[in-house]
């Protein structure tokens, strides 16, 4: 992985804070590549939430980047 640094606006960070606190996700980070796989999921592979997309051994980066787009809270 690779290492990036970004601006947000605070709305946007205490919202984060707020789903890694119920536990939807463990951290902010994990939450941010979430939301990125998914927006690239999207928009530039072109799964919709399809059910098994990614899963027919194609292309081995769209693979990687399929799943779930929101998230259950972790128990």
């Amino acid at each position: 992985m690779k290492l990036i640094t970004l601006y947000l606006p605070e709305s946007y960070l205490k919202a984060l804070d707020e789903l890694v606190r119920k536990r939807y996700y463990p951290s902010r980070a994990e939450a941010i590549r979430v939301a990125i796989r998914d927006l690239l999921n999207r928009e530039f592979w072109g799964k919709h939430d399809r059910p098994g997309a990614g899963e027919d051994g194609g292309e081995q980066g769209s693979a990687e980047l399929s799943g779930r787009s929101q998230r259950k809270p972790t128990s």
